[in-house]
């Protein structure tokens, strides 16, 4: 999982300016879906959308901050460990403290080295690491000027090469970049400089020292080195796999948490010139299709036809019920909102569909959105006394520019209807009461 990826910024989905070519081999020898969307437009509750199967009207965790997971709600690692399943995750979690209901050596993982805290994971050489070491959460000191990243990646690649061939898996590698302090190392970042001074892509407007992302002089360079480093951190992934011999016999997904990021030196008109989008409009904080609709991508040999596509509309919370299928333990699971994608993967006419997909943002005033078929709703500026809804049809108009709410009132009324009935209360994030009666 790479964290504030653009769906634009991959070889497969449209980027030609800089390369992705061992994602983009993912997608040849496997699955690349068009219409999948992250758990939420930013990271902490886009991640627990996808470890609870549920949407973000229905999970604990809603939004940024240090909220823990549920005690209660059982997630993905500690499902597949009821399975006879090893998990270990290397990088961002921030879903949960030392000594919190979600600290990670309490959640099904056996190997953990990476960020409890969400703005610890802001930076890309860290003086220190969290870490499981004897059951027991801890912090280690990372080797001086040491990128996150690239010690994610070896820690992966280890966990695969000592592995046992007679015992099932689940590794998560939650990457920690393109967001969002633009430092890269030099490896990667010369392949976008002309000299030492001088990018590429110019003219850049520098970030400077003394914000709380490092500073960067070349935002543009330094963003497509980070999304190259991603591709390049996924060849050594794919390398370990197939010398372990476990290449053919292993599920791959690469995925980002929602869209990218305008943080760290990265503007709008940088977004623009590498098309971080896609076609889309907006980014992250965004519930338009540039926050939400994400790279997703699935490699199982054998099982997956190789160059597929699919246009199944999904979301992060499907994984949860798909990974308990695929692992055989299927089980009911009456608080999941996702349904089993399996029949997608496998070609079958079984693929059952989605009522709806559902999303809530408690920030920059509150939104929401509703997606049904093709009727997208988004309720803005909640808990203000003027609420605003927009209505588009995606298979229309994916570029989401004619707000057509006014033309079809009935169809709004109804989609407005159902995100008020969908979402549970939580207290730790709410809405104003009532005013979404106003446009009912």
């Amino acid at each position: 999982m790479a964290d504030d990826l653009g769906i634009g910024d991959i070889g497969v989905y449209g980027q030609d300016i800089f390369f992705t070519p061992n994602i983009d081999r993912l997608a040849r020898e496997g699955m690349q879906f068009n219409n999948f969307y992250s758990g939420s437009t930013v990271c902490a509750p886009s991640r627990a959308a996808l470890f609870t199967g549920q949407h973000t009207g229905h999970t604990k965790v809603r939004g940024n901050g240090e909220f823990p997971l549920d005690s209660s709600k059982r997630i993905i690692p500690e499902m597949l460990k009821e399975g006879g399943y090893t998990n270990a995750m290397f990088g961002k979690w921030g879903l949960g403290l030392k000594g919190s209901t979600g600290s990670p050596e309490k959640r099904g993982w056996d190997a953990f080295i990476g960020h409890l805290h969400h703005v610890d994971a802001h930076f890309q050489r860290p003086d220190s690491l969290d870490v499981i070491q004897n059951g027991k959460m801890t912090k280690l000191n990372t080797p001086e000027g040491s990128y996150a990243n690239e010690i994610f990646t070896e820690a992966a690649v280890d966990f695969i090469e000592s592995s046992s061939h007679d015992k099932p898996f689940f590794l998560y590698l939650s990457l920690t970049i393109p967001h969002a302090e633009l430092v890269v190392p030099h490896k990667f970042i010369s392949n976008h400089m002309l000299s030492d001074n001088v990018s590429k892509y110019e003219p850049e407007k520098a970030w400077p020292e003394g914000r709380h992302y490092g500073a960067q002089k070349h935002p543009k360079a330094a963003y497509a080195a980070l999304v190259e480093s991603i591709d390049n951190y996924v060849g050594q992934i794919m390398t370990a796999l197939k010398k372990k011999g476990y290449d053919n016999n292993t599920i791959v997904i690469f995925t980002s948490d929602n869209g990218t990021h305008l943080e760290g030196g990265r503007i709008m008109e940088d977004v623009d010139f590498f098309e971080s989008s896609g076609p889309y409009r907006g980014v992250k904080r965004d519930l338009f299709e540039g926050g939400i609709r994400t790279p997703f991508i699935v490699r199982w040999p054998g099982e997956i036809a190789s160059g597929s596509t699919s246009g199944f509309q999904g979301a992060f919370w499907d994984l949860y019920p798909t990974f308990a299928e695929v692992s055989g333990l299927n089980q009911e699971f009456p608080a999941v909102d996702g349904i089993s994608f399996l029949p997608t993967l496998r070609d079958s006419k079984k693929q059952k569909k989605h009522e709806y997909l559902y999303w809530e943002f408690h920030e920059s005033g509150g939104k929401q959105a509703i997606l049904k078929d093709e009727w997208k709703a988004i309720r803005l500026q909640i808990n203000t006394v003027d609420p605003h809804v927009e209505l588009y049809n995606i298979a229309l108009d994916p570029q989401e520019k004619n707000n057509i709410a006014a033309q079809y009132p009935d169809i709004t009324k109804n989609l407005i209807h159902m995100m008020d009935s969908i979402r549970t209360h939580n207290q730790n994030f709410s809405f104003l009461k009532n005013q979404s009666q106003k446009h009912q």
